[in-house]
């Protein structure tokens, strides 16, 4: 059976991967960067030896893995390669998928699930059957929520089709930046991208809205009017909250569905369009028809492709990254700088239900920046609609990083989880000096007292609290200690800290990224 190649920097990466398949029976071969890769490919006389599936991190030190899996795709295009990052926006989908990508795995990744992956990968390597794969992406678009990755990966597979697609979603959840990402990545992404809100245009006025005018069709229709089908020819017309278009209108728009043309009001001539319809609402559009109050030809007209918009309170895990961006970009349109949110001001915020969802917090961070008296946000510093708000569910069900307690995989099973770590609590962190090492120890007294003590004490007055979170939140505290501490030891070089840790420089280069500490590189 051929090999499973591996290129990852981290050792641990590697290790585990290598452990898990073997007791697959599937053969690996490991390698630390791209360059080793690319030597082996050459050096491979005996296909036997080649590789079955390639899987690669993204960011390695001596080369790219979007650059390799580039170069490996051109030269060996029925190979499929898994790409794993620990950065998972849709810029990294994107490219993954722009590239010829088999799939994309975002870290941390439940190992039994990345195994099955890989199974995939290697029956289609069997099978020789390519699986075309592509991607588009907004940059706007933010989210390591499994929830999110779905949808990351069908708006690349989408990207080489214009194929009419009906986004649901929650109010504020984001379908218009859904819909402008399949736009920006599709075939049809050199044309116009004209949206219109069914909902909030009259229905007097809607048709002309949609299908234009000529001059005299109605009072006030002094000349002709080209309407949104027209604006948006070779290009995407977005129809926002379909669900409430009036019935005769649907009769009028699925007929252009069908055959590619319409009439402006008042007009005879046909007018041919050249246009790819994405749909959205928040309604339940069987629901709807149930009722009769929406057409059933139209509604599957509109439902080839169907993606589904997570709301905020089922992808909590990305508050954090969600508040920091909205944060920045509020503070730099009002040109001050970006306050940041305390671990009570996060805790309170994974409470909120968010019935607004994403667009509500974005509100939250502007209200924010105007209005919290510090820089550094406390809990009682949020708005009030979320301090007197009932919270939606217990932390333990937030699915926050750092805010649950960890789900322990069965004893059978390997699970690689990094520990997700968030802002310390406060500016100056819990001191914690570290005992006992090679080079000579650090004792408590010689770097600023009892320390062990003060953690106790610390503890103690979480647990009084009634806090549930206890461990979460101190481990986050140490973490953020250690680590600027081996900064400042090293002068702000990352691999000789992560060597004096005794951790990879992928884990350290995300933990500094995880708990907004900043360093330069080396």
């Amino acid at each position: 059976m051929k090999p499973i190649w591996i290129v990852d920097d981290d050792p641990s990466i590697r290790f585990v991967l290598e452990k898990a398949l073997a007791r697959e029976q599937l053969p690996t071969r490991s390698f630390v960067h791209p360059k080793e890769v690319l030597e082996a490919f050459e050096s491979v006389s005996d296909q036997a030896l080649a590789p079955s599936v390639l899987v690669s991190d993204i960011r390695m030190p001596g080369g790219n893995g979007l650059q390799l899996l580039e170069q490996v795709h051109e030269d060996h295009p029925q190979l499929p390669v898994i790409i794993m990052t620990a950065y998972s926006d849709l810029d990294s989908a994107v490219s993954a998928f722009q590239r010829g990508a088999f799939e994309y795995l975002p870290k941390p990744f439940d190992l039994p699930k990345a195994v099955e992956l890989i199974k995939r990968a290697v029956q289609q390597s069997e099978s020789q059957a390519p699986e075309l794969s592509q991607s588009a992406g907004n940059g706007e678009m933010l989210g390591q929520a499994p929830a999110m990755q779905d949808v990351f990966r069908a708006i690349g597979r989408l990207s080489q089709s214009n194929v009419t697609v009906m986004v649901t979603g929650e109010s504020g959840s984001g379908k218009e930046l859904v819909a402008r990402a399949l736009h920006k990545h599709s075939p049809v992404a050199g044309g116009p991208f004209v949206a219109i809100n069914t909902a909030a245009i009259p229905k007097d006025l809607l048709e002309s809205e949609l299908f234009g005018h000529e001059r005299g069709a109605f009072t006030g229709a002094q000349t002709q009017r080209r309407g949104r089908f027209e604006q948006a020819e070779g290009g995407t017309l977005f129809l926002d909250e379909i669900g409430d278009m009036p019935f005769d209108l649907q009769t009028r728009l699925l007929r252009v569905l069908s055959d590619g043309h319409f009439y402006r009001v008042g007009g005879h001539v046909p007018v041919k369009s050249h246009v790819r319809v994405i749909a959205a609402t928040h309604q339940n559009l069987e629901d709807r028809v149930h009722k009769g109050v929406f057409r059933e030809d139209l509604f599957h007209r509109l439902n080839v492709i169907r993606l589904r918009l997570p709301p905020l309170r089922e992808r909590k895990e990305d508050i954090p990254m969600l508040a920091r961006h909205f944060l920045a970009a509020s503070a730099k349109q009002l040109g001050v700088e970006p306050k940041q949110l305390s671990e009570a001001a996060l805790t309170q915020l994974a409470q909120f239900a968010f019935p607004g969802n994403v667009r509500q917090l974005e509100n939250i961070c502007h209200w924010i920046t105007v209005m919290a008296p510090a820089q550094w946000v406390s809990a009682q510093d949020l708005p009030p609609e979320v301090l007197q708000a009932t919270p939606a569910a217990p932390l333990a069900s937030a699915g926050m990083p750092g805010l649950a307690p960890a789900v322990q995989a069965p004893a059978q099973e390997y699970s690689y989880r990094p520990a997700a770590v968030e802002p310390p609590a406060q500016p100056a962190a819990l001191s914690m000096p570290v005992h006992g090492s090679a080079s000579g120890a650090i004792h408590g007294a010689a770097a600023g007292g009892d320390w062990e003590g003060d953690l106790a004490r610390e503890a103690d007055a979480l647990l009084q609290s009634g806090s549930t979170e206890v461990w979460d939140v101190l481990s986050r505290r140490f973490e953020s200690q250690l680590i600027k501490s081996a900064l400042a030891a090293t002068h702000g070089r990352r691999m000789e800290a992560a060597q004096r840790l005794g951790i990879g420089r992928n884990t350290i280069t995300r933990k500094i990224q995880e708990l907004g500490l900043s360093a330069s590189d080396d």
